[in-house]
């Protein structure tokens, strides 16, 4: 039997694939639902959570990019602060390997939480040795 996972991380990635239908989205759908089954936690950073929101304000509008975010209230995902510790830890990974800042604490909280990072993003890949990956 697999080992279940003590929390879930989506990064961006991950979140703007379930909301705009990308063909991950019923798997990352799977997941979130499985994880609240089995009483799983599934976090994002307020900083993912932010750039998700420009994200679609951007390629949309504002009010697209306020319902989105009250989807991922709706969808119960928890929405972490960050504080000194976990941006020291997504500096250390930002310093050591080329990919985006924001990617960076999604990595850091997937850490911090012993928690599995979903995703789909490349960027990630150098990771693979530091944190539990689902690659969707």
């Amino acid at each position: 039997m697999a080992k279940r996972a003590k929390a879930y991380v989506l990064d961006t990635w991950a979140v703007i694939a379930y909301l705009e239908d990308e063909p991950s989205a019923p798997q990352i759908a799977d997941l979130i639902a499985n994880a609240h089954e089995e009483e799983v936690p599934v976090y994002m950073t307020v900083v993912n959570v932010g750039e998700v929101w420009y994200t679609i304000a951007r390629e949309i509008s504002e009010s697209d990019a306020n319902a989105s975010i009250k989807e991922l209230h709706d969808l119960r995902i928890r929405f972490e602060d960050v504080n000194w510790a976990l941006t020291l830890e997504a500096a250390r990974f930002k310093s050591q390997h080329k990919m985006s800042y924001a990617d960076c604490y999604a990595a850091a909280l997937a850490k911090a939480q012993r928690g599995e990072l979903v995703t789909g993003d490349k960027e990630f890949k150098s990771l693979e040795d530091q944190i539990k990956i689902q690659w969707v």
